[in-house]
């Protein structure tokens, strides 16, 4: 049930691209597996007899609450990943993300003091790329992640050009 403060009426929201959750997924599964298996070391070393201190109950059960908590992870991301999205109004720029605490940020094209773009190593081999819009603000996290890279290059331009404009107006 969408709510008037986060998602304001009129507005056609533009999702991010669906390999995003490639992205995301691939880099949950590494953490996921490094951490378990770092979960693990105790209940491995109380096998071999090295840590005969260890009672059985932590050592079986740091790793299945560790897996559990990745696997809960797991489960929402497809539904994080869709939840991003944003819109383009004449006077500002929207964010929109979240599943059960949403947040809409709303940046002034004025505000902008530059567009910056990014691309890691998983979002290169999908075609994707960041955009983070920097404002005067220190604590606006402005990151739009899983754009494909000609539509993260467009917003750049148009950001940049908007900003300009709406700057010189002042």
């Amino acid at each position: 049930m969408p709510s008037e403060a986060i998602d304001p009426d009129g507005l056609s929201w533009e999702h991010i691209s669906p390999r995003y959750l490639t992205v995301r997924l691939t880099g949950w599964a590494v953490e996921a597996v490094l951490t378990v298996a770092a979960a693990c070391l105790p209940l491995i070393l109380r096998s071999i007899g090295a840590w005969t201190w260890v009672p059985d109950w932590l050592a079986w059960g740091l790793p299945a609450v560790v897996a559990a908590a990745y696997l809960w992870r797991g489960i929402l991301l497809p539904r994080q990943v869709r939840a991003v999205c944003y819109a383009e109004r004449n006077e500002d720029f929207l964010l929109r993300r979240g599943i059960f605490f949403q947040r809409t940020l709303v940046v002034p094209y004025g505000r902008m003091q530059y567009v910056d773009v990014t691309v890691g190593p998983l979002e290169r081999a999908f075609g994707l790329c960041s955009v983070k819009l920097h404002t005067a603000a220190p604590g606006t996290n402005a990151v739009l992640p899983g754009l494909p890279a000609a539509e993260g290059a467009r917003l750049r331009e148009h950001l940049s050009e908007r900003g300009e404009t709406q700057l010189a107006g002042l």
